[in-house]
């Protein structure tokens, strides 16, 4: 482990240092202006998973099992629960401190515990979802039944991005990985009853982040030469559409699309900033993005027979965390809890590195990741939040949902 980290830590410095592009600046007071939420963010302290990985301790469909038959997880390192384990990749979380609150230690989640998907399955009744790998390698196919995590860290809806920490499995292979799951309960369950639990079932995608953290705004790639902004969040959206049209001609028909939270104030950003501010520049790239994604959702919704898609603002209650971070008990907001550097921002948690021992103050994990504390408030907010931040119904509405 120890050998194997030096160079992971040279490389990691080496992409970490050279991901922005963007020149940091100040941001005026208050950070984020926008008035926070009518009352439809969870609040307070008590909104957090417990320290030994407990989670929202609520399940779905009012105790009486799950709302829904699965769930499907497409995404990067902010879902990834472990696909990346047995990958050459640089983008690895499966050794301690990752996971340290996590009942069963370091996964391949890039957390001290639960990710946002992990309370989203639990407030739907469901059991934590299994990596692919876990699937894939099982002696019965019984825990795909209730769904499938196939996340990535460094993938994108780009297959180009995050070629710099080498193996990683883009959404294109990604959805190549579902099709091969549905061959394999199909011959359990047969074609008539999988066709029905899909269209019950819920698709959680989360992608992105990565197409611009780990691609348009990296030195060693040409997309900053060939795109201007708004042509490449146009390009994202075209890939990004055609993907989503393909897990519907999968079966899929209950979709949870999250849009890509807010950067600016990632303790990476802080910490290449001389001044310790944050970096808006980035998030005026994310935000035209993010209002295509919304408005592909609208076209998807009206083009798609008999499938429901929302649009999850991962922006926006990144925002409100970062807003009033106070009101839900975060008193940490500009430094990681685990990290090496400025705002323990420049290289990300590496082996056994001793992380903050009051973790459930801080809003960032790691140089990226936000803490399980943060990533369930946002599950939480996504499962039942009002219209503000899931469009045009939450995840809970959706479960529900008569076609």
């Amino acid at each position: 482990m120890a050998a194997s980290s030096t160079p992971t830590a040279t490389v990691l410095l080496l992409v970490l240092l050279a991901c922005g592009g963007a020149t940091a600046q100040v941001f005026p007071r208050p950070l984020f202006p926008r008035a926070p939420w009518n009352f439809t963010f969870p609040n307070g302290p008590g909104d957090a998973a417990g320290a030994s990985g407990a989670g929202t301790g609520a399940t779905g469909g009012g105790g009486g099992g799950p709302s829904v038959p699965a769930m499907f997880v497409f995404g990067d390192s902010l879902t990834d629960n472990g696909n990346n384990n047995d990958l050459t990749s640089l983008a690895k979380a499966n050794y301690l401190p990752y996971g340290i609150d996590f009942a069963g230690g370091p996964t391949g989640r890039f957390s001290n515990g639960y990710t946002m998907v992990d309370a989203i399955a639990e407030l739907l009744g469901l059991p934590l979802l299994p990596s692919n790998n876990e699937a894939s390698n099982a002696d019965s196919d019984a825990g795909a039944l209730h769904g499938v995590n196939y996340a990535s860290a460094a993938a994108g809806i780009l297959d180009n991005t995050g070629q710099n920490f080498v193996g990683r499995i883009p959404f294109n292979q990604q959805i190549k990985n579902f099709q091969t799951t549905l061959n394999q309960i199909k011959g359990k369950i047969g074609a008539s009853k999988l066709a029905s639990s899909l269209g019950r079932s819920i698709f959680y995608v989360g992608m992105g982040s990565n197409d611009y953290l780990n691609n348009y705004l990296m030195p060693n790639y040409n997309t900053r030469n060939e795109y201007n902004g708004d042509q490449y969040s146009t390009l994202l959206v075209q890939h990004y559409t055609k993907q989503l049209t393909s897990l519907y001609n999968l079966g899929a028909r209950r979709f949870v699309i999250a849009g890509v939270g807010s950067m600016a104030c990632i303790p990476n950003m802080r910490a290449r900033n001389p001044t310790n501010m944050c970096s808006p520049d980035v998030d005026e790239l994310i935000a035209p993005f993010n209002g295509k994604v919304k408005g592909m959702v609208d076209t998807l919704n009206a083009n798609l027979p008999r499938a429901k898609l929302i649009y999850i603002d991962n922006f926006e209650m990144i925002s409100e965390v970062l807003r009033s971070p106070w009101n839900y008990g975060f008193s940490v907001v500009d430094r990681g809890c685990c990290g090496i550097g400025r705002n323990r921002g420049v290289i990300t948690c590496l082996p056994f590195l001793r992380p903050c021992p009051n973790r459930n103050t801080y809003i960032f994990w790691d140089a990226f990741h936000p803490t399980e504390r943060v990533n369930v408030l946002l599950g939480k907010a996504a499962y039942s939040g009002g219209t503000d931040l899931a469009y045009p119904m939450n995840i809970q509405q959706l479960a529900a949902w008569q076609p």
